[in-house]
């Protein structure tokens, strides 16, 4: 399956064969914690975790191998770090001190913390086993329940729901009673995933469109879109998706209250990840070709400005406290940082 997988990676950053690694990239490595004020982001060749504060101090931290993707908890200010050199999850606490080194079942890849259930999920490339965490003892099982390259948890039921890149089904996940069901998607190739009410949006990556699933009633709506929506940010206060038409040099917005097309913003460049100010109303649009962000106006749908984001920006944070921004990058250099502070 991962050879598909970084075929495709390698077709959304054709440029990562100019860069100082060879790990694999990760939607999420880079996160805000809304409880310490703090930004993460995985620094691979450096085996470390660079933390910027809200003054934009950094400290980096020493973590385990190949740390790929992150997740932090508002619950308790912990933040997880899935280590794919070296099996393992790290555990800083609320103070940025490693507390715990917890091993996965093969590789780590893709994270989903569940805070009020106490639980992070651990997908593990290479393997058909899902590492499960009870967060409030450090300890991990192990379920085989397929391979899977990005996860969510649903905050109702509390069911983990497991993308694969090479399916068109959707694997779902009962925490109560390890019940597997499947649940259709609607095309061939998925990639990511938003959840905005009862409803989960699913990119088709080879294609151009969303399916739409109510996760209560199964019933599904396919949004066209354009050529590989590769990425997802949601508002669901003004009732917005957006997602980023890789192949397209766009953006589609999306009512998610009709599920109807709203507008296509064109774009100069290939679009790779997203990041939404909802308070300020704007959209950061990585382009790592370009080695910018570009700003999207929400309210008149304009693009506002472009910022320089150090080497290949793949993945964005925004702290919402002081409305900075951060892009994970890809290193060209030993000197490049691996997160850029943009604004």
């Amino acid at each position: 399956m991962r050879r598909r997988h970084l075929t495709l990676i390698a077709l959304l950053i054709p440029t990562i064969a100019h860069a100082a690694t060879t790990a694999l990239l990760n939607r999420d490595a880079i996160a805000y914690n809304a409880t310490t004020h703090k930004t993460y982001g995985v620094d691979q060749s450096h085996n470390a975790v660079l933390i910027f504060d809200a003054a934009g101090n950094l400290t980096k931290v020493k973590v385990g191998a190949e740390p790929e993707a992150l997740a932090t908890s508002a619950l308790t200010g912990c933040t997880y770090i899935a280590n794919s050199g070296a099996n393992s999850v790290t555990v800083l606490d609320r103070n940025d001190h490693v507390t715990a080194t917890i091993p996965t079942a093969a590789r780590p890849y893709a994270l989903a913390l569940d805070d009020s259930a106490h639980k992070l999920y651990v997908s593990n490339t290479f393997s058909n086993k899902l590492t499960v965490i009870d967060t409030t003892t450090n300890t991990a099982t192990h379920l085989k329940t397929g391979s899977a390259d990005a996860l969510l948890v649903d905050p109702v039921t509390h069911n983990v729901i497991l993308l694969g890149y090479e399916s068109e089904t959707l694997t779902v996940l009962n925490p109560h009673t390890n019940a597997l069901t499947k649940l259709p998607a609607g095309g061939f190739h998925l990639w990511a995933m938003a959840l905005v009410d009862r409803t989960l949006y699913v990119t088709h990556v080879q294609g151009a469109s969303i399916q739409a699933i109510h996760l209560d009633t199964q019933a599904t709506t396919q949004i066209p879109t354009a050529a590989m929506p590769s990425a997802l940010a949601s508002d669901p206060t003004h009732h917005r998706l957006y997602t980023a038409n890789y192949a397209a040099n766009s953006i589609t917005a999306i009512d998610t209250a009709t599920n109807a097309v709203l507008a296509t913003i064109h774009l100069t460049g290939h679009p790779q990840a997203l990041a939404l100010d909802a308070e300020k109303q704007l959209l950061y649009i990585a382009q790592p070709h370009e080695n910018i962000v570009t700003v999207l106006d929400l309210t008149t749908r304009k693009i506002t400005t472009t910022l320089k984001a150090g080497q290949h920006p793949h993945a964005l944070a925004i702290d919402i406290a002081t409305h900075k921004l951060y892009a994970a990058n890809i290193p060209a250099a030993e000197t490049d940082s691996a997160v850029t502070a943009i604004n």
